[in-house]
């Protein structure tokens, strides 16, 4: 990259900048806090626990997500039917390669699945191309806000066999589970994307928005026919392509 740098400063200097933005940033995180407490105190709307979604053992109540817990996360990922593996959401693939372990999530009694609503023939091979140890089902049929609309993160909570809908948040409310984009965020050249408000001279002032979350064969960050979601090059067996096998792309 050929960015601009920032300025090069003695560390007296730097620090005092550091501590200014310090201030700023705690109290962003009490305001997120004080979001937070917002967030539990929300109402909640009963739903059908008894609905059938389809997994590795087939059809299964909703109910089952939760093995025997109180909580539930479920992440609902977009599908694309009929196309091949390299030609599946991008942006979902982001969110479900971050959650690959949900072991303090079960130790604080909160379950974790992924629902989408391909067909489970589908489903099934793409989820062990991709190597995804979490439970996913198929919620093909199923209305929302178990099915439905796609792409979005959904807390539910179980009450004996009673089943109610807590949270849901979509679009940028994703990234709380997309740790590298706030990684990404503490860098100096960021996310690398247009929207962000950067220093005259960044590169990003002329990239589209998640310009990176594909690539091709050798690495090089792409949306053409020929890349793939870019945990898919670490997959046994995952070459150069030559068509996504669908329309457009998603951002």
């Amino acid at each position: 990259m050929t960015n601009a740098k920032p300025p090069i400063v003695d560390q007296a200097t730097w620090q005092a900048a550091r501590d200014e933005l310090l201030v700023r940033e705690k109290a962003h995180t009490r305001e997120g806090d004080a979001i937070a407490a917002a967030r539990r105190r929300l109402p909640m709307v009963e739903i059908d626990g008894a609905v059938e979604v389809t997994g590795a053992d087939g059809p299964v109540p909703f109910t089952d997500l939760f093995q025997g817990r109180d909580e539930l996360v479920v992440y609902q990922h977009m599908w694309h039917d009929g196309a091949p593996h390299q030609g599946q959401c991008e942006g979902c693939t982001l969110a479900a390669w971050h959650m690959r372990d949900a072991v303090y999530l079960n130790a604080r009694g909160v379950s974790y699945a992924v629902l989408t609503e391909g067909p489970w023939d589908e489903v099934a091979p793409y989820v062990a191309f991709m190597g995804y140890t979490q439970p996913w089902y198929s919620v093909r049929g199923v209305a929302a806000p178990v099915g439905g609309e796609m792409g979005h993160l959904v807390c539910f909570l179980r009450d004996g066999d009673r089943v109610f809908l807590t949270y849901s948040t979509t679009g940028r409310g994703n990234e709380r589970v997309t740790g590298s984009l706030g990684l990404l965020d503490m860098t100096p050249y960021g996310r690398g994307e247009a929207w962000e408000d950067n220093p005259e001279g960044y590169l990003s002032e002329a990239r589209p928005a998640c310009w990176y979350w594909r690539t091709d064969t050798d690495g090089a960050a792409t949306w053409g026919p020929t890349s793939r979601p870019v945990p898919q090059w670490t997959r046994p067996g995952a070459g150069p392509v030559e068509t996504l096998g669908r329309h457009g792309h998603c951002h």
